[in-house]
């Protein structure tokens, strides 16, 4: 088991910048693979990056690509979304999500355990 706690989000505008975390607590964070999804209102929620515990690389969503940065400190427990030149539509509820799995880390089903969610709002 595993528990997840986001926080970080926040109201920014246009072009700027935010740092989500997510803190584990339970089993050691660093067997797990770890996932950001995001939700805007009255969409799916849609995959935004993950990092695997099998080669420790990030991968992005091509929407978030060249802008978002995740990086994970397992001594610390915690994963971080660097999230820079933000833009209106990545408005959403950003969530944090562990997976036991390597596999099909773009898709919600791979994951176990979810965060409760932190809020972002850019604002134009």
């Amino acid at each position: 088991q595993v528990q997840l706690v986001e926080s970080g989000g926040g109201l920014v505008q246009a072009g700027g910048s935010l740092r989500l975390s997510c803190a584990a607590s339970g089993r050691t964070f660093s067997s797990y693979s770890v996932g950001w999804f995001r939700q805007a209102p009255e969409k799916e929620r849609e995959f935004v990056a993950f990092i695997s515990w099998r080669d420790g690389q990030p991968y992005y969503a091509d929407s978030v690509k060249g802008r978002f940065t995740f990086s994970r400190d397992n001594a610390k427990n915690t994963v971080y979304l660097q999230m820079n030149s933000l833009m209106p539509e990545d408005t959403a509820v950003y969530y944090c999500a562990a997976a036991t799995t390597w596999r099909n880390l773009a898709k919600e089903y791979s994951y176990s355990y979810w965060g409760q969610g932190t809020q972002v709002t850019v604002s134009s």
